[in-house]
This record gives C-alpha cells, structure tokens and sequence, in this order.
C-alpha cells in the first residue's frame, strides 16, 4: 500500500492544526511553512480538507484554518477518503474489464478477493485511528476516566 503525497500532507497538515491546539487558526502560509510544502498544494489540499467537513476556514486579518472537530474525532480513514483513492474499489472489475464483459477471469479471479480482504484491513485500521493518536506524545493526553483504561495504539489495531 502506497499513500499518496497529497494524503501525507493532509494529515501532516491536520497534525500542525491539532499541535496548536484545538482553537488554533494557521493560514495556508503559515501551514507550508511549516512542512514544507509550496503554498499550492496546501491551499488545494485544505479546499479538499474543508469540502470534507475536517477544517474550518475563516475569512479576514486573523483568517486561516482550524479543525472541524477535536482531534480524538477525526478519524484518518476520514482523512484519507477525502483526500484520495480507495486502494481497492469493488467497481474496478466493472470499469476495467479488458475487451470483454463480462471480465474472462470473473470466475476464477484470485487477486480481486486478496485486494478486497487488504481494503477491509485497512478501512478497520484506519476507521478506529484517529487524529490524537497519530499525534502520539506531541499532544497532552486527556485525563481517563475513573474505570477507564489507557491502551497503547498499537493494542487497538
């Protein structure tokens, strides 16, 4: 599996808005600058960012982008569907199905049902991480609650 480059800065850019806290507005300029990236490419990932509902943007001297929701409620899976491709799409087979349809290895295809068990794997993976955790250590952890336990992210998986 392969991420995008558009999918990395995403969340790299969703991890410098969550490091600033939940309240915090960094402009597009601000964002590149910080990772890196040319301010073309953050501008167009945060347009795709807030069509998605992931970040708020707000017009004016003290304008820029927020997070949507606090980092413990955006879920990569999210992130990633917003910003790319699915790794495998059951539709596939139905868009590319050689020079005739149906497919001649419907019957006998072995790589569809490989590559939909591995889309299945990552959309659990993806769906249970959120924000917060990639963050790791780099945002304070929230108190637990009195019977509530503190499980490692790789435990969760």
């Amino acid at each position: 599996m392969k991420f995008s480059p558009q999918e990395e800065y995403g969340l790299r850019c969703l991890m410098q808005l969550a490091r600033h806290g939940e309240r915090a507005s960094l402009t597009i300029g601000q964002l590149g600058q910080l990772e890196g990236i040319t301010v073309p490419n953050v501008a167009k990932i945060m347009r795709l960012l807030r069509r998605g509902g992931l970040v708020r943007s707000t017009r004016g001297q003290a304008g820029g982008y927020s997070l949507a929701r606090p980092p413990q409620e955006i879920v990569v899976g999210d992130v990633l569907a917003t910003l790319g491709p699915r790794l495998f799409d059951s539709r596939f087979c139905e868009r590319h199905a050689g020079g005739e349809l149906p497919c001649t290895h419907v019957s006998d295809c072995s790589i569809r049902p490989v590559l939909s068990q591995l889309q299945d794997v990552v959309d659990t993976v993806m769906g249970r991480l959120t924000l917060d955790q990639l963050l790791g250590e780099l945002v304070p952890p929230r108190p637990l609650g009195p019977r509530a336990v503190g499980m490692p992210l790789a435990s969760r998986a």
